[in-house]
């Protein structure tokens, strides 16, 4: 797919999206089923598919989950609609290897607006090329399962549509895909944005990372985002007593049923050493 077909694509994507989330301000269109069923997709689909399994465990390795608990959950971030798990680690991967540069695909060195949405659909030279995806993805570009993501991902978005709108009508539908993956973008937008310039800096990183508590609420502990880019490979986030992490609670859950294994959390050693000098 050329660069131009790219964005087109991610443009309409996302305008059609957006505006299917605003028919939740059509007369009826509320019901605490679909509000119920909205909440639980978006736990599973962003929660446990992007934050713990895109995000910690497959991109970062800080856990190894069981095979048929992984497959699971990339099915889960596959439908969170922000990419298939190999285009997604990649371009992960390499916003770490160049944050906030010219070579960072949404760094804050362009400003707010560009890393929360417009990377995705303006000229970006710094959308991962297909070389580049084999290079930052290499144990994930040769599996067949992921192939199998990359090729489906959207389609299994429509499967989920239809299974929606024959159990509860359009309604599930507007609020289990529309809402759902509006709030979804924006909480990982946030991220990207928000948690790269309001909050306070811990340790000393080369980039423009924070700890934004608001952030972190939002995104299941995402946000503590400086402490992130200082030991990447920690599947812990919060790193203080107050820095709530949900998603560590979900490790600590799923180590206690041994579904979690390898689970990597950084020295106290390796902490002072990073810390920010008093001023």
């Amino acid at each position: 797919m050329t660069d131009l077909a790219r964005r087109r694509m991610n443009r309409f994507g996302l305008a059609a999206i957006h505006i299917g989330a605003l028919a939740v301000f059509i007369p009826g269109a509320f019901q605490w089923s679909a509000l119920a069923v909205a909440a639980g997709i978006a736990y599973a689909t962003g929660a446990l598919g992007v934050t713990l399994f895109y995000h910690r465990t497959l991109t970062h390795r800080g856990l190894r989950l069981r095979k048929p608990l992984e497959y699971v959950l990339a099915i889960f971030g596959a439908l969170a609609l922000q990419g298939d798990p190999i285009r997604w680690v990649a371009t992960h991967r390499k916003h770490h290897a160049n944050a906030d540069t010219a070579n960072d695909p949404h760094g804050m060195d362009r400003g707010f607006r560009w890393a929360h949405i417009r990377w995705i659909y303006k000229h970006n030279d710094a959308i991962p090329s297909e070389a580049e995806i084999r290079r930052f993805a290499p144990d994930l570009c040769d599996r067949r399962f992921y192939r199998f993501l990359e090729r489906t991902h959207v389609y299994m978005q429509l499967a989920l549509a239809l299974v929606l709108f024959a159990l509860g009508g359009w309604t599930w539908v507007v609020w289990g895909i529309f809402v759902r993956l509006v709030l979804g973008y924006h909480t990982t937008w946030l991220v990207n944005s928000a948690a790269h310039s309001l909050g306070y800096r811990t340790y000393r990183t080369k980039d423009l990372s924070t700890n934004c508590w608001w952030v972190a609420l939002l995104s299941w502990g995402e946000g503590w985002h400086n402490n992130h880019h200082a030991f990447p490979f920690s599947a812990r986030h919060g790193l203080r007593w107050f820095e709530f992490d949900p998603t560590w609670l979900n490790v600590r859950f799923l180590a206690f049923l041994r579904l979690a294994d390898h689970i990597k959390i950084p020295a106290a050693s390796s902490i002072a050493r990073k810390l920010q000098p008093e001023r």
